[in-house]
C-alpha cells in the first residue's frame, strides 16, 4: 500500500486492497474515500468489496467515483464535504491517487493559495504545478 499524506488529515492513494484495512487502521485513517469507478477494477477491488473490509476494520466508507470528465464543481463540492466531514482522518483513492489529490485540491482552491495547495501534493509525490491557474480561483 502506498499512502500518501496530503495534510495531517489527508491521505491520498493508488488502489487500496481489503487485505490492507488493518494498516489503514492503524495509520489513524477514519473514512476511506473511494474516487475510482467500478468499471476500472475487477468485483474483487469495486468500492462494495472495498467498503466491507473497511467497515469490518471499523473504518467509515464513503463512494464518490470521479473521472476527469465528471470533476464538475457540484461533484467536488460533493468530494469536499465527504473528506472534510466530521472532523475525520481520511484517505482517498483511486488508481494512483492522482484524481483524488486533484480533487481535494480544486476542493481547497479560493480558500488556500494555489502555492500551498501545489506543495502539498507535491510533498505526496503529486505534481499539480500546471494546475496554478485553475488553483488560484475559486472553483469549487
Amino acid at each position: 500500500m502506498d499512502m500518501r499524506k496530503i495534510t495531517p488529515r489527508f491521505f491520498a492513494s493508488p488502489q487500496i486492497d481489503p487485505s490492507d484495512m488493518a494498516a489503514i487502521a492503524e495509520a489513524g485513517i477514519t473514512l476511506i474515500l473511494c474516487n475510482r469507478p467500478d468499471a476500472e477494477v475487477p468485483p474483487s477491488h469495486q468500492h462494495e468489496a472495498i467498503k466491507a473490509a473497511a467497515e469490518a476494520a471499523g473504518i467509515k466508507f464513503a463512494y464518490q467515483p470521479l473521472t476527469h470528465q465528471t470533476m464538475t464543481p457540484d461533484v467536488i463540492a460533493n468530494n469536499r464535504a465527504i473528506s472534510t466531514a466530521l472532523d475525520e482522518t481520511v484517505l482517498a483513492y483511486c488508481a494512483s491517487g492522482t484524481r483524488s489529490t486533484i480533487a481535494w485540491a480544486l476542493g481547497q482552491a479560493g480558500e488556500v493559495p494555489a502555492d500551498e495547495l501545489i506543495e502539498a501534493a507535491r510533498a505526496g509525490g503529486y505534481d499539480l504545478s500546471h494546475m496554478r491557474g485553475v488553483l488560484s480561483a475559486s472553483y469549487a
